[in-house]
Formats: structure tokens, C-alpha cells, sequence
């Protein structure tokens, strides 16, 4: 199937998803979000990202939900990578025998060289082995230790540790590339949603599912009704980039468009939530704390609003929360106050690499 068609079939079902639910009412507050903390791919500050041990750990760490980012196998089988090019995150570029694996892709646009996920069967990418994505900032230690895990596998990991610990753990999946894979006949919202459906738990534990494109979660809504234990979250890139089903259907909507008050009003027609990056939330003082405009004009629209990627290192902290340690040194005080001083903006929900940060921010420890 082509792009075009691809989007031109998500955008019918989310069209009649549209028309046949209300429009959310100015002022109309969100429901309580059962999900603070986000473990952002696992607990990834201290282990290789979207491993079952980074999700453990998160978990343990007192994350009230994880997020996997899922990509497609040639098989036909979800798994957790951020990407589907994945020479970054594992160590397959060493592996011989998928020399010839690699290729030259157009994604979303933008042309990758690398592996790709879509190219091997499940049983080759057990094979494989993860590794650190940010050698240069974070530890190598772990790499070579864990496979590439399934989302069935996550889901199961994340019940039993449910069971385990006595709490709900939330699961928060992004559908990556979404255009692209069902241009490849892998597209992934009917596995996603069967996956959830076939899983005791995930019947009935709290599920967030986002994307950066909105044609798949305008589908997505007429199949998961409001009301449910899933909701959905229209992702947010640069101001001036567009999600790329509409740029693959001649007409982008730029990301400012989306945050912009009509935009936002059309966004709750389908999503739950908003995630834009920390940086665009863009503080304005009011009264005795900080408020963000976006976060208001957001809740205004019924929209809960949930920020990423808090990270604890000074090389990601904004300048005001540094210390003097360098660019790669952990600093855990100055990443408890960002985070703190963007809660103060109203944030519902926030990602976060160290699980265990966001949940001091949040009990005030």
C-alpha cells in the first residue's frame, strides 16, 4: 500500500471516530491522570534503554508507568526499540552473518542508513544483543547483557511486577513511524490493540497510547471509546516540523498549528492528551509559582498535558539547574528542581529517564 493510501484509510476511520464524538467544551477540565511518573524507555538513565531490566528497574525506582516505543519485525511481531534503525542501540553492526542486512531507507522524509527492524524475523533479533545509546553520557557496562524484548514480553513483565509490588503499573506504547510501516503492510494499531486486549491486565490498567502523527490516533479513537482504562496522546514535535501523515498527504499542519487554541480544540476530538517537549511549555511567572500558557490553553480544551524528557544530566539540564561537575555527570539535585519547577506549570504527567528522580520530585523528597 502506498503512503497515500495508507493515510487516506487512517484519516477516513478517524474522520468518522470525529463525527461521532463530542467536542470537548472551553474550560472543561480533564479527568485525574492516574500516571505521573514515566519511565522513558525504562529506567534508561542507568541501564540500555527498552530492555525488561530498564522496565524492572523503573519500576522498582517507583515509576507509575513505562513507556516502550514499538517498532515491527518482517514477521509481523511488535518489538521495543526507538527506532526501527537500530545499529544505535544494539550491537548488530559486529554481527557477520546481517552484513548484508544493511541498508538505505527513506523514513518519514529523512533518509537512514543502518538495520533495520522490518528486515529481520523475530528470531534473528533475539539474536542481537542491546547496547548503551548514549555511550558518550552513560555507562557501557550493561551492554551485550539483554535482548530485544517483544511488547507481549513487556506486558508481561509489567503484570507480574504489578502483582509483585501490590500497584497498577501504567504501560505508555508510542507507535513509531506509523505512515511508513503501513506503507510496508506492517502497520501497527490492530497488534497494538489486540495485544492490550488479549492481556488480563491491560483490560483494565491504565494505558496511554501516543504518537507523533495524528491520522493513526484519529483511528485509534473510533476503536478505543472515551471512558476506557485507554487513552490517547497526540505527541508534539518541533514548532515549525508537522506530523509526517500530513506531510505525506500534501497538506502538513505544522506542530504550532496543533498547539495554537483551535488546534488544540481539534486535538481533544480525538486525543486525551498533549505531550510537548519541557522546553515549549515556555514558563510566564503568575502570582506566588510559575504557570505555563500552553498547559492552560490546553487543560481549557480538556486536554491533560504530559511533558518529556526530563534526564539527569547536566548535559541535558537547562542552564539555570546545572552545577559545575560537567556535561556527563549525573546531577540529581538540579534534575529534582526542573522537574519541580515544570510541575509548578501545571504538568499533568512528565517523562523521565530516572524514574527514581521524578518520583522524589513528586513526593517533595
Amino acid at each position: 500500500m502506498s503512503p497515500r493510501l495508507a493515510i487516506a484509510a487512517l484519516a477516513a476511520l478517524g474522520l468518522a471516530a470525529c463525527q461521532s464524538l463530542p467536542r470537548a467544551e472551553a474550560g472543561a477540565m480533564p479527568e485525574p491522570f492516574e500516571m505521573q511518573v514515566i519511565a522513558h524507555r525504562g529506567a534508561s538513565a542507568w541501564l540500555p534503554e527498552h530492555t525488561l531490566a530498564a522496565y524492572a528497574r523503573a519500576i522498582a525506582d517507583g515509576a507509575d508507568a513505562v513507556e516502550p516505543d514499538l517498532v515491527m519485525t518482517r514477521d509481523g511481531v511488535l518489538v521495543a526499540r526507538h527506532e526501527n534503525e537500530i545499529s544505535g542501540t544494539t550491537d548488530v553492526a559486529t554481527r557477520p552473518e546481517f552484513a548484508d542486512r544493511k541498508a538505505r531507507r527513506q523514513v518519514d522524509g529523512e533518509w537512514v542508513e543502518g538495520w533495520f527492524t522490518e528486515d529481520f524475523s523475530l528470531a534473528e533479533l533475539k539474536t542481537l544483543r542491546a547496547r548503551e545509546r548514549l555511550p558518550q553520557l552513560r555507562s557501557t557496562a550493561n551492554d551485550g547483557r539483554f535482548e530485544v524484548p517483544t511488547f507481549d514480553e513487556i506486558l508481561a513483565l509489567v503484570a507480574a511486577e504489578s502483582e509483585q509490588r501490590g500497584r497498577v503499573v501504567g504501560l505508555v506504547p508510542e507507535i513509531k513511524h506509523p505512515t511508513y510501516f503501513a506503507a510496508r503492510g506492517l502497520a501497527m494499531e490492530q497488534p497494538l490493540l489486540g495485544a492490550l486486549a488479549a492481556h488480563a491486565y491491560t483490560r483494565r490498567a491504565p494505558v496511554l497510547i501516543q504518537s507523533f502523527e495524528t491520522a493513526n490516533l484519529r483511528a485509534l479513537r473510533a476503536a478505543v471509546p472515551r471512558g476506557g482504562n485507554i487513552r490517547l496522546l497526540q505527541l508534539v514535535g518541533a514548532p515549525d516540523a508537522a506530523p509526517y501523515d500530513t506531510v505525506a498527504a500534501g497538506k502538513p499542519v505544522p506542530y504550532a498549528q496543533l498547539v495554537s487554541p483551535d488546534g488544540l480544540r481539534d486535538v481533544a476530538d480525538y486525543a486525551d492528551a498533549l505531550g510537548p517537549p519541557y522546553a515549549m511549555l515556555q514558563l510566564q511567572p503568575r502570582g506566588d509559582g510559575g504557570r505555563s500558557a500552553l498547559v492552560d490553553a490546553a487543560h481549557a480544551a480538556g486536554l491533560q498535558v504530559v511533558a518529556y524528557t526530563f534526564r539527569p544530566e547536566n548535559h541535558f539540564l537547562e542552564p539555570r539547574f546545572r552545577d559545575d561537575a560537567g556535561p556527563a555527570a549525573r546531577n540529581e539535585a538540579g534534575s529534582v528542581r526542573e522537574i519541580r519547577s515544570y510541575l509548578a506549570a501545571g504538568l499533568d504527567a512528565f517523562f523521565t529517564d530516572d524514574p527514581a528522580l521524578g518520583r522524589a520530585a513528586v513526593d517533595g523528597r
